[in-house]
């Protein structure tokens, strides 16, 4: 059995097989947009190591192969002295789990690498922090406390390995169970050339959505960090600037960026998600998928698609499920004048949620069960897993709208205020604007304007908007039916008109 698979435009197979990340750098390659070269180690190969506890037969000779190709494409050695090729080892499933699996940067600086890379680049500043960064992330993921080996091919089998093996870790398997994704799919496993967000003033990393997935407008949205790579964004570490600055900094890196948003978007007929880097001013994409707007979001673009002429208005009623609905008419904060302000921050999924204040992963989960509770983090990991799935909502004091705290709450629906600026983050306390509460006070927190509050303020809920309006007159055009009725019946109806055929 072949284990590996190029990626290219011919990439053919399901995404069962190889993941929706890789499906989606073939859909990159296929509209000519630049990916860096790799391959795809397929999901069959995962479930083969889950099940044996070892590397299926035949796999490590398909590395040795695929990295050699890798090299004569890229022209560059894998661990060498000279012009070293270092690579990215990153997830795949065929479902999407943000920020659940393990991800190894910079894989291949070798000690003897990471010198040829001081010497080609004239920066030992710049090699010697990518190969402080493989090793502490490196060690961090691998599981059972393994040396990691100074040859690159040695690196590479271990990061595949590890990176099988974080398919199993309990925070993804409590993600799979919130979401009713089947245990035994397991992940594929994409290997690429490395870009260096990180190389120099004119390098950095960033996501872009091709619309505001907070209101569906049709504007580039995003985040933006120079002179840093891709984990630092997902993470929330650092703080990330709004994506409109590459249009100031990188006037190339923008247009070639919305040029790709724009051609993914053609393809899709949807609004669309992309990760990417570039290195000394050039771009490259490393991810990009459908949207998945929620609410108004997906009602705004749902009907925008449509009077775009990129989908028709049948195909824009199926897009919204009548369970969709109820997230349309947005909770909102009634008086900001009449609200006791803790702090603010940026909303990252629209809503209101109220609880009580909890500082750790384990307690929210603790607390939860005697009512709501609102986690809050100085930002979130993948390790915070059960407490995000515990609280009723999320705040953080770092990390911006592709943050790790704000893509997993936009994944459950939940309420998330983020980059709170002032924001201290104690044991059992927090501390905002010159004030200090405890653990189990209570708080109000409002997911569009960013804010959070002590107490129960007024919550009002929106009234339903032009777009929503449209999308159930289309309904009820398709159903025949302009009686008065529920806005989920209306929808139902025509999505059984539509159905039938």
């Amino acid at each position: 059995m072949k284990w590996i698979r190029p990626l290219s435009a011919e990439l053919g197979e399901a995404v069962e097989a190889v993941g929706g990340k890789a499906q989606g750098l073939v859909v990159l390659h296929r509209l000519g947009l630049p990916v860096p070269a790799g391959f795809v180690i397929t999901t069959e190969a995962c479930r083969a190591f889950l099940r044996d506890g070892r590397l299926p037969d035949g796999l490590d000779d398909e590395l040795v192969s695929a990295m050699t190709g890798l090299e004569a494409v890229t022209g560059r050695r894998f661990g060498g002295a000279d012009t070293p090729l270092a690579v990215s080892v990153r997830s795949g499933a065929g479902v999407s789990m943000p920020g659940m699996m393990d991800t190894i940067l910079n894989l291949g600086l070798t000690t003897s690498a990471a010198a040829g890379l001081a010497a080609e680049t004239g920066d030992a500043r710049f090699a010697r922090s990518s190969r402080e960064r493989f090793l502490s992330g490196f060690t961090a993921a691998i599981a059972g406390d393994r040396r990691i080996p100074d040859d690159a091919t040695g690196q590479l089998e271990l990061a595949v390995e590890t990176v099988f093996s974080s398919w199993d870790t309990p925070r993804a398997r409590t993600y799979r169970e919130l979401h009713d994704i089947p245990h035994d799919l397991g992940t594929a496993v994409i290997v690429q050339a490395m870009v260096f967000g990180n190389r120099d003033a004119r390098s950095g990393t960033g996501v872009a959505f091709s619309r505001d997935p907070n209101t569906g407008e049709r504007i580039p949205f995003g985040e933006v960090l120079f002179g840093h790579q891709g984990e630092d964004v997902v993470s929330g570490g650092a703080l990330t600037r709004p994506l409109r600055e590459l249009a100031d900094r990188e006037p190339d890196v923008w247009s070639g960026l919305l040029d790709a948003l724009n051609r993914v978007e053609e393809h899709y007929r949807d609004a669309c998600y992309a990760e990417f880097t570039f290195q000394a001013g050039e771009l490259w994409l490393l991810q990009v998928r459908p949207g998945r707007f929620v609410g108004a979001a997906a009602v705004r673009v749902a009907t925008d698609l449509a009077d775009e002429r990129a989908i028709d208005r049948h195909e824009a009623l199926l897009r919204i499920s009548p369970r969709q609905l109820r997230h349309v008419r947005t909770p909102r904060m009634a008086s900001t004048a009449e609200a006791d302000l803790l702090a603010r921050g940026l909303g990252a999924c629209p809503g209101v949620a109220a609880g009580r204040v909890v500082t750790t992963a384990d307690g929210a989960v603790r607390m939860a069960a005697a009512g709501p509770v609102i986690l809050v983090r100085p930002e979130t990991s993948p390790h915070d897993m059960r407490g995000l799935a515990a609280a009723a909502g999320i705040v953080t004091a770092r990390g911006g709208p592709a943050s790790h705290a704000a893509v997993v709450a936009r994944a459950m629906g939940k309420p998330a205020v983020v980059g709170i600026a002032d924001l201290v983050v104690a044991d059992a306390s927090v501390s905002a604007g010159g004030r200090t509460i405890g653990e189990g006070t209570f708080i109000t927190i409002d997911g569009t304007s960013g804010e959070v509050a002590l107490g129960s303020p007024l919550v009002v809920t929106t009234t339903a908007d032009a777009h929503l309006s449209r999308l159930l007159g289309w309904a009820d055009d398709v159903s025949g039916d302009h009686s008065e009725r529920g806005e989920a019946q209306r929808l139902s109806a025509a999505h059984a008109v539509l159905r039938q055929g």
